[in-house]
């Protein structure tokens, strides 16, 4: 059925929950940080306990762009074919990598730092005018849109001196993370068994090497995402492009949901339940993920019509080192 965004035309956010729980028993390993190890922190309400990050906001952001790429044939899954996109080749013409799952997508040094500078002469060229005085964030989007509409959600920052001596960045219109309250340590270890040399220099890898290990269990694992929809508006880009964006997000947040909850070997959830919207707070409602893959291609080519993704839409240029 055809989507209907009416009910989001004048909210800045569209906020939505989604309960998680471990796909098998009752623990799940939450995402750990150098020299910290898992993000663990009180509630606001001292009688909720503990709260652990279960997934941050940059890794959450990763995986809602994997899960729009069909790695096999170097492509966009179906539903999402017509987008622009850079892709990276190797000397030998080889797929190396794209701006789609690239950390810093454009700014990727693949696309900016080798000795192809295709992408980052276009970008000179159309962002001269941005060199001296305030950046120009309707001009920046609309270019960004010509090379990559998946920078628009997830934001960018050309870091380069060349490119406006590296003011330009668009902050994420799309965000997400999940949490897990009332978390409790599920304490655990083992032993890597050398089974030759039971007493050999563990340094070299050889020996048996006993190892702690901390799991955690909650009665409470929410996936919580953040749809700017004002930031969207403010780009001036047009209905066709806004829709185009929202259904984009929200593709991404189902694919998600359905196929890309196995975050690590020991965190492998699945919803409990529909996506709640939390804002607004009536009158909208997730459209199933069919709905969504049915109208993508028409809305990609609507925005395509109208020449707004430019004349190529795959760039494609080599990496070498200089």
């Amino acid at each position: 059925m055809p989507l209907d965004f009416s009910a989001l035309a004048t909210e800045s956010r569209l906020l939505i929950e989604v309960p998680l729980r471990p796909v098998q028993g009752t623990r799940f390993q939450p995402t750990g940080f150098p020299n910290l190890g898992a993000a663990v922190y009180s509630h606001p309400d001292a009688d909720k306990g503990q709260v652990v990050l279960v997934e941050s906001a940059q890794s959450m952001a990763n995986r809602l762009e994997t899960v729009c790429w069909d790695e096999p044939n170097d492509d966009w899954v179906a539903p999402l074919k017509g987008l622009p996109v850079v892709k990276v080749v190797d000397k030998d013409g080889k797929p190396l990598t794209n701006s789609l799952l690239e950390a810093h997508r454009l700014n990727s040094p693949y696309i900016l730092e080798g000795k192809d500078k295709t992408v980052l002469d276009m970008l000179k060229a159309r962002l001269a005018s941005m060199e001296e005085g305030r950046v120009d964030l309707r001009e920046l989007a609309r270019v960004l849109l010509e090379f990559d509409a998946n920078a628009l959600l997830h934001g960018v920052f050309l870091a380069k001196k060349e490119l406006a001596g590296g003011r330009l960045r668009l902050p994420r219109a799309l965000s997400a993370f999940i949490e897990a309250g009332d978390a409790k340590v599920a304490a655990s270890g083992g032993v890597k068994n050398d089974s030759v040399n039971p007493s050999g220099d563990a340094a070299k890898g050889f020996g048996n090497v006993p190892f702690a290990r901390d799991e955690y269990t909650s009665p409470a694992i929410t996936a919580f995402f953040n749809l700017d929809l004002r930031q969207i508006r403010a780009f001036g880009l047009g209905t066709d492009v806004g829709d185009l964006l929202i259904a984009l997000a929200l593709f991404k947040i189902r694919r998600l949901l359905t196929d890309g909850l196995r975050l690590r070997t020991a965190c492998d959830l699945e919803p409990m339940g529909e996506p709640r919207v939390t804002r607004p707070e009536s009158g909208f409602t997730v459209p199933p993920l069919k709905d969504l893959e049915a109208a993508l291609p028409g809305l990609i080519e609507a925005v395509g019509a109208k020449g707004l993704f430019g004349d190529d839409r795959v760039l494609t240029v080599s990496y070498e080192k200089k």
